[in-house]
């Protein structure tokens, strides 16, 4: 079952941008997975402004490739502890790991086929 329209989905895409940013901050993260959390929020930021969902600004990317863009993302963040060798580092691995689990389960309680906006239709009809 889907839980979340586009519309709630993009309020979580913003929210996970928000955490992707103060997360090296919070915990207090060495430089490479600082640099890996600024890079996936500067993405993340980019794809759901360009995404044609009601909190879009361009919505020049079709919604279903958001979602295939944002699954992407989720498994890079779960791989790049041991891609870019801070495995060891028990904060950042379990905050890069519980950040892409937690973007898996967006992904997939997501309706991203209702996503197609239509320049005649209003947004309403996203939250049904």
């Amino acid at each position: 079952m889907k839980l979340l329209s586009p519309r709630h989905h993009g309020y979580v895409d913003y929210a996970v941008v928000v955490v992707l940013a103060l997360a090296p901050l919070a915990l207090r993260l060495d430089p490479v997975p600082t640099a890996v959390c600024y890079v996936a929020a500067v993405a993340h930021l980019v794809v759901t402004l360009l995404s044609d969902q009601p909190l879009g600004a361009a919505r020049k990317i079709p919604f279903s490739v958001h979602g295939a863009l944002e699954t992407s993302l989720a498994a890079a963040l779960l791989a790049s502890p041991w891609l870019f060798g801070f495995s060891a580092e028990l904060p950042a691995r379990t905050f890069f790991v519980v950040t892409g689990l937690a973007l898996v389960l967006v992904a997939l309680g997501t309706r991203y086929a209702t996503g197609a906006a239509s320049r005649q239709q209003p947004y309403d009809r996203y939250d049904r």
